[in-house]
C-alpha cells in the first residue's frame, strides 16, 4: 500500500490520531487542503509542478506522491496556505467593525425548529401533517413566519461569531489555515491539526453534575422547594419551562436564597469542570451526535455566562473577552498543550489530543 492510500484509509476509518507527530500525515492533510480544483491549479502553477493526471482525485494522489520526495515540500504547502488564506478574506469583503456592532442588534436566542433544529422537520410536524383544514392553516401564517425568522436570525448570529472567532485564531502567527476545508481539520497549530469547536457549557454536563450535588435531577428538587412553599405549576409543561416558572415564583415571594442556593451549585460545576478539563472533554468525546461524530484533535472553546448561564449565547458577540483570551492561547501553544482524550463511541475505542478554552463572565 502507497503512503498516500494508507494516509487516506486512517482518515476514512476516523483514525485521526494516527496523523500526530506524523510528517507524512501533516504532508497528506496539507495535500489534501488545497485539493480543489481551483487551488491545487493555482498551486501546481505557482511552484511549477506538471502533473499527468487528469481528475482531481487522482491528481490529490500524484501530487502527495511528487511533494513527498521534495525537500521543501511542507514549506511550499505553507507559504501557499497562508497567502490564500488571506486572499479569501479579502474577497469576502466584510466590514469587521459594522460586523460585531450588528450582532448587538440581536435580542433573542431562538431556535425556530425544533430540538435538533431542523425548521423544516419542525414545520413538517407542526403544520403540514397535523392541520388538514387549509383556512386554520392559513390562520398560522404569523406563527410559521416568526419561527422562521427566528431560525434565520440566530443562524445567522451563530455562523458571523463563528466565523470571526475562528479568524482570531487564523490570524495568529502559529496558526495555518486549511484553506480546501478539510472535513476534520479547520487550521493547524504548531503543525498540529485542529478542529475547531465554539459551544457553550453542555446542558446535559451540567444536569449530571447538578442531580449528584443535589442528590437528584433539579426538576425534582425545585418542585419540591414549591410545594414546600406552596407553588403552584403546571406539571405537563417542559421541564425548562416549569424550572423557569418555579425560579420566578419563588423569587416573588421572597425565597431568593433557594434560587441562590441553586445557582451556587451551578456555580461549583463550572468551577470543578475548569479543574478537570480532561474530564469534560472526555464527555464532549463521547456524547456526541452519532450524524457529526468525529475523533479528530478538538480545541473547544467554551463561552459560560455563570451568574446566567442562559444567557451565555451573548459571549459569542463578547470579543472584548475572546479574543485576549485566544491571543494568550496561542502565545503560550507548545506541544504539551494538548492532551490525549481516550474515548469509546458506539461500542468503538479511539483517541484524539484535545484542549479546552474557557471564556467565562464572572
Amino acid at each position: 500500500m502507497t503512503d498516500f492510500l494508507k494516509w487516506n484509509k486512517e482518515f476514512r476509518a476516523q483514525n485521526l490520531y494516527a496523523f500526530n507527530g506524523n510528517i507524512n500525515g501533516l504532508l497528506w492533510l496539507k495535500v489534501r487542503a488545497v485539493c480543489r480544483s481551483k487551488q491545487l491549479k493555482q498551486f501546481i502553477k505557482a511552484n511549477g509542478i506538471e502533473l499527468s493526471t487528469t481528475k482531481i482525485t487522482e491528481q490529490n494522489k500524484e501530487l502527495f506522491d511528487i511533494l513527498e520526495s521534495l525537500p521543501n515540500a511542507m514549506q511550499l504547502l505553507n507559504d501557499f496556505l497562508n497567502d490564500h488564506e488571506h486572499e479569501w478574506y479579502k474577497s469576502l469583503g466584510i466590514n469587521e467593525d459594522q460586523l460585531k456592532n450588528d450582532l448587538y442588534k440581536v435580542h433573542h436566542y431562538i431556535w425556530g425548529g425544533n430540538q435538533n433544529n431542523s425548521l423544516d422537520k419542525h414545520l413538517v410536524s407542526k403544520y403540514v401533517k397535523v392541520i388538514s383544514n387549509y383556512d386554520e392553516l392559513v390562520s398560522k401564517q404569523s406563527e410559521i413566519a416568526d419561527n422562521a425568522w427566528n431560525y434565520v436570525q440566530t443562524s445567522w448570529y451563530n455562523n458571523w461569531t463563528s466565523y470571526l472567532i475562528e479568524c482570531l485564531f487564523k490570524r495568529h502567527r502559529k496558526v495555518i489555515s486549511a484553506v480546501g476545508e478539510i472535513k476534520s481539520v479547520d487550521f493547524f497549530i504548531n503543525d498540529n491539526p485542529i478542529d475547531l469547536k465554539v459551544t457553550f457549557f453542555p446542558n446535559q454536563y451540567m444536569d449530571e453534575k447538578l442531580k449528584t450535588k443535589l442528590g437528584e435531577k433539579e426538576i425534582s428538587w425545585l418542585k419540591k422547594k414549591a410545594k414546600e412553599n406552596n407553588i403552584i405549576f403546571d406539571s405537563k409543561q417542559t421541564e425548562s419551562q416549569q424550572i423557569y416558572i418555579i425560579s420566578e415564583k419563588l423569587l416573588e415571594i421572597g425565597r431568593k436564597d433557594v434560587i441562590s442556593e441553586l445557582n451556587n451549585k451551578r456555580k461549583e460545576v463550572i468551577h470543578e469542570a475548569q479543574k478537570n478539563e480532561i474530564e469534560l472533554m472526555t464527555w464532549l468525546y463521547t456524547h456526541q451526535g452519532e450524524m457529526r461524530f468525529g475523533a479528530e484533535n478538538r480545541l473547544f472553546v467554551i463561552l459560560i455566562d455563570v451568574n446566567d448561564i442562559s444567557q451565555s449565547w451573548k459571549m459569542k458577540r463578547a470579543f472584548s473577552l475572546i479574543e485576549p483570551k485566544i491571543e494568550n492561547y496561542l502565545d503560550n501553544f507548545t506541544d504539551t498543550s494538548l492532551k490525549k482524550i481516550d474515548f469509546e463511541f458506539k461500542g468503538n475505542s479511539y483517541s484524539s489530543l484535545a484542549d479546552v478554552i474557557f471564556i467565562v463572565k464572572e
